[in-house]
């Protein structure tokens, strides 16, 4: 199978967990005995991830200066610095993609524990369907988003249950914030700040998202008490 290249989205201000985030990027913040993104970047390493790009912005010095210290992974790795302003997460992807070449790439959040095995990605993208613009990995939803992000419908597509609830939809679910992402979903954009969501939803309306339901560990750790659970859990 073909090696792949990744997207960590680092860049967040982590308001919600001031005070620690005052002086600790979050993706450093600890869970089972390491940074939260040390976790994210084990995983990358299980699927044979060969290339990885991180966005920073607050506190992104010190996040790239204890990655660099501590680096035990075998891929490259390179830093996008987010210093003027904040891209979000669409501006963010295509700020770097041409670092990480024409192939589909895994796209995850330093700021998410989840156990999902990134190797299904990698087989995945080995058989990489023509006109398949975007691949997410849907969670159930969690008690603080209870409504949900998308649908998945009977034949393995996202679906925008905001404006289409075709037949044999199933529930709705949660976007766990990892996915696997063509180049040509960001074709006619242009560099700046904006969003991922409204051109998965564009690309949805015209069946090009496929997604599954990961029914394993996910925590969002946007929160001092989701911090507290995962560490929880992980302890």
């Amino acid at each position: 199978m073909p090696s792949l290249n990744a997207m960590i989205l680092a860049a967040g201000r982590g308001e919600r967990l001031r005070p620690l985030t005052d002086t600790c990027p979050k993706p450093l913040l600890e869970v089972g005995g390491q940074p939260l993104i040390a976790h994210v970047l084990d995983r990358l390493q299980a699927a044979d991830v060969q290339r990885c790009v991180i966005n920073l912005s607050w506190l992104g010095e010190q996040l790239r200066e204890r990655l660099q210290r501590e680096w035990r992974w075998d891929m490259t790795c390179a830093f996008s610095h987010e210093h003027e302003q904040r891209l979000e997460t669409g501006g963010g992807i295509f700020n770097v993609l041409d670092q990480l070449g024409p192939q589909p790439i895994i796209v995850g959040n330093a700021d998410v524990y989840c156990d999902f095995d990134l190797t299904r990605l990698q087989r995945l993208a080995a058989q990489w369907p023509t006109g398949r613009l975007a691949h997410l990995v849907l969670v159930d939803n969690p008690e603080h988003h209870p409504q949900g992000d998308f649908g998945l419908n009977a034949a393995g597509l996202a679906v925008d249950t905001a404006t289409d609830t075709p037949a044999g939809e199933l529930a709705r679910l949660t976007f766990s914030g990892i996915s696997l992402l063509h180049p040509a979903l960001f074709d006619g954009q242009q560099p700046g700040r904006f969003a991922l969501a409204p051109l998965l939803r564009q690309a949805m309306a015209a069946g090009q998202v496929s997604a599954e339901h990961h029914r394993g560990c996910w925590t969002d750790v946007g929160t001092p008490e989701r911090l507290a659970q995962i560490r929880q859990r992980l302890s």
